[in-house]
């Protein structure tokens, strides 16, 4: 299904494949050759999202891109790279070769390097830049620059990390104290809440 958002309409190369139940919202650009599989979503909102030349989108991925206050963070993903079952990218790049494994999700401001890994179920966190050819291991998060890597036995490491990472700031824009989380992650909400309004006035182009 391909929606035109934002006034901004999906753009497809003849030599593409999107699946027949994918979601194309807004200003989603979709190089030669690339194929979106089922129930996959590219959703611009009030930002872009771009899938380079042969790159594979597989089932159910999420790529969405944000654009909050003067947060604008779109997703780009490079020619050649692999995004698995279940992906979530979120207002990140994903440079040319990348793999993606299945149930990864990659957060706002973050950069996979080109031939980087981010194996089965890893988190790589706001504003981390993983260096080409870097593997993160299955079920691992991935949080900085320069990035560390941490297990769930890591918790105190891991929480500094990710409060260093400043998901909300840069995800929301929004300047709440890390400890404060009900009114950060009220004002999270409020903001997406009021940046996915207008999809409200959204025209669907094919179906």
């Amino acid at each position: 299904m391909l929606i035109e958002h934002r006034g901004k309409q999906p753009v497809v190369d003849t030599t593409a494949y999107v699946a027949p139940n994918a979601t194309l919202v807004g200003d989603v650009r979709v190089g030669a050759g690339v194929r979106i599989m089922y129930g996959a979503v590219l959703d611009a909102e009030g930002s872009r999202v771009e899938v380079g030349e042969g790159a594979v989108v597989c089932e159910n991925a999420v790529l969405r891109a944000t654009a909050a206050g003067d947060h604008d963070h779109p997703v780009f993903v490079g020619a050649d790279a692999f995004i698995g079952p279940h992906v979530t990218l979120l207002g990140c790049a994903v440079e040319t070769c990348a793999y993606i494994a299945t149930g990864v999700t990659v957060l706002h401001g973050a950069t996979v390097g080109a031939g980087a890994v981010a194996a089965v179920g890893a988190l790589v966190h706001a504003n981390t830049v993983l260096p080409g050819e870097f593997l993160v291991p299955p079920n691992m998060v991935a949080v900085g620059n320069p990035v560390r890597i941490f297990g769930t036995e890591d918790r105190t490491a891991m929480t500094e990390a990710m409060r260093g990472a400043d998901f909300v700031g840069t995800a929301f824009g929004v300047e709440i104290p890390w400890d404060n989380r009900l009114a950060r992650y009220r004002r999270g909400t409020q903001v997406r809440n009021e940046e996915f309004a207008a999809h409200r006035d959204d025209v669907v182009l094919s179906g």
